[in-house]
Order: structure tokens, then sequence, then C-alpha cells
């Protein structure tokens, strides 16, 4: 079987650096790089950026932030790649960094750079190439969910991992804190959304389900399949927002991107993973079987999920704002503000279900 290797594309004008200054800068810090790279950046970059630096012995990944305002406490480089150091040793799956850069001489922002895993990684739809049916589609999800699972049962009594997150009460305040980001983020003509912010005030759990490692963004394009065997995931990427947390938040999280089949037009147009697939898990699918899993009691999943789609809808909105401010100019965020405006509804739907 061929692997589908990620396809990395020219780079944005204004997601454009200094190359020759990065690469006098990696060669200080990685031995044995030859030649200048050529530098491609790869699909997505809605938050943070990222670039494939190819020399002719050697390919390494760059991540950066974008230009522009950034929401407090997000698009730390440095901290992502203290996270990623800090869990390797526990979980596998995770990149080795490679190099670090705080000098706003070299292109003016952090940035760290890390090894390239060579695989596939899924977008929108599923490649034909990759020769799943109904049952390989099916473990591909149950793999999915597992690694997601490994990731929560990561000793975080470690030293180097007890110090990410901040103790008890996660749940409590994530909720207040994303509630003040959505407020930040508001535009002419956003939806204000406070009955959907006081139903969750309302409705979090008194007690966080557990305290673990958390991913905070885990999608199946966040995740690296092998070479020669695309059920076996050899990689997690994008560690931004990982941090100690309550696991069914994570899950939460991650099942806001998971548009399956029977979902209304308008959701189905937000997919950018194929969880549309014959053979995929529902959500309510992936929620069971997670618990049964895990062993967490997952019968009140209905706050998890409405909270994953109002994050995500700040997360759209954040977005939105800067491109309205005109910070980024990228052509694929002129929708978020009707993307965010859905994603309201949709929460209030998911609402008015749990009754």
């Amino acid at each position: 079987m061929t692997a589908i290797p990620d396809q990395a594309r020219a780079v944005r004008e204004e997601d454009a650096f200094d190359v020759a200054r990065v690469d006098a800068f990696l060669k200080q810090h990685i031995d044995g790089l030859d030649g200048v790279p050529t530098v491609k950046q790869f699909p997505g970059g809605a938050s943070n950026l990222t670039y494939l630096l190819s020399y002719a012995n050697r390919e390494l990944v760059l991540r950066r932030p974008p230009r522009g305002a950034k929401a407090k406490s997000a698009h730390d480089m440095l901290r992502e790649a203290r996270v990623m150091d800090a869990l390797k040793p526990s979980y596998p799956y995770v990149p080795a960094i490679l190099a670090r850069c705080d000098d706003a001489e070299v292109i003016g922002q952090d940035f760290y750079v890390m090894e390239r895993l060579n695989g596939t990684i899924l977008r929108r739809d599923l490649p034909p190439e990759l020769g799943l049916d109904h049952d390989g589609v099916h473990q591909l999800c149950l793999g999915f969910v597992d690694r997601l699972i490994d990731l929560h049962r990561v000793d975080t009594q470690q030293p180097a991992l007890r110090e990410l997150g901040k103790g008890e009460g996660y749940i409590a305040r994530q909720v207040a804190g994303w509630n003040e980001r959505w407020r930040q983020a508001a535009t002419d003509g956003s939806d204000p959304c406070e009955d959907v912010m006081a139903w969750l005030a309302a409705s979090q759990p008194p007690h966080d389900n557990a305290s673990c490692v958390i991913h905070n963004d885990y999608r199946f394009d966040n995740v690296v399949l092998a070479p020669d065997n695309p059920l076996d995931i050899i990689g997690v990427l994008d560690w931004e927002m990982a941090t100690i947390g309550d696991p069914l938040m994570d899950l939460g999280g991650s099942l806001a991107y998971w548009v399956q089949a029977d979902d209304d037009k308008v959701f189905q147009s937000f997919r950018r993973q194929p969880t549309h697939e014959a053979g995929t898990l529902t959500r309510a699918e992936v929620v069971a079987y997670y618990g049964e899993r895990s062993g967490l009691d997952v019968s009140r999943f209905g706050f998890y999920e409405v909270f994953g789609l109002f994050r995500l809808m700040v997360i759209i909105q954040q977005i939105y704002r800067r491109y309205a401010l005109g910070q980024t100019t990228n052509p694929q965020f002129a929708g978020f503000g009707d993307a965010a405006r859905y994603m309201g509804m949709r929460c209030r739907r998911l609402i008015a279900a749990e009754g």
C-alpha cells in the first residue's frame, strides 16, 4: 500500500518569512543540514501556521503563530514545544522537538522546529488509495479513540507534566474563560449567545470527572497514519492547547468536528475530516466506546457536546475578527462570521434536545 503524504503548497504571501535567517538559526542548532531549504506551507493554518522545510538531506516542520492580534495565552509556540518535550517520554506519538527560537530578530515571532513524520494525514475526504472498506473505516475510528484514551491514561504526577495544569476546577474555568473570549471576539452582527452561555454556566457538572493530559484539538487532521498501514496512528500533532484537564471536555471538543452522514447540509459544509464515510462511528457510538474503554460515566454527555461546539464557535469567531479587522487577508476566513452564527443556532438545538 502506498502512503499519501500530506501535500504542502506554496507559501501564502502574508505568511512568508525570511528563509535565510531561519536557515542560519537552524544550522546553529541542528547538525548536518545540507544546503538551503525550500519552504512550503501545509493547508489549514486557521490558527498557527505550519511549514515544510526541505533540505537536501532532511525534512523539517516549522510552527509559528499568525500575524495579527492574539487571544490571551493563545499561539504560545514555546509552551507548545515544552508540552511536547514533557509528554514525549510517556506518549510516543509526539514528534520530537529539534529547535526552538525566542529571538525576534529571526522572523519577528517565536517558533519551533520538529521532526517530520512521514505518513498520511486525513483531510475532508478519505483517499481511495488507502483501500479502506466499511470494516477498515470502523477500525480506523476505534483506533483514533484508543489513542485519545491512551493520552488520558498518561501519568500526570511526573514533574514535567504536573506543572501544565491548575488542578481541580478545570470545567468551571473553561466555561468562564470561553464565555469571556466570546464577548471579546464579537463583531458587528455577531450572535450575542448570552442564552447559550447562561445554559453552560448553569448546567456544568459540579466537579471534574478526572484530571489528565488532554490534547484539546484532537481531530483526524491532527493525527498521522503509518505509510504502510492506515490503521496505525504513528503521530499526533498540534499540541498548542494541551493541558491538564477533564477528559470528557477533551472528547466533547473533538466531537465538535465529527460531522456525520445524517447531519444537516449546513453542518456538512463544515466537514474537514472523513467522518461521513460508511463504517464511521456516529458521535453517540464514539461516546459509548470511550465510556466503555475508559470506565468514565458518559450518561450525561450533552453538556460536553454543547460546550465543544460553543468553544469551536468562539475559535471561528476569533479568526473572523482578525479577518474583519484586516489583520489577515486569507479569503477562506470571509465566511467565518456566518459559520459562528450557525454554530450558535446548533448549540441551541442541542440544548433544546437536552430538555
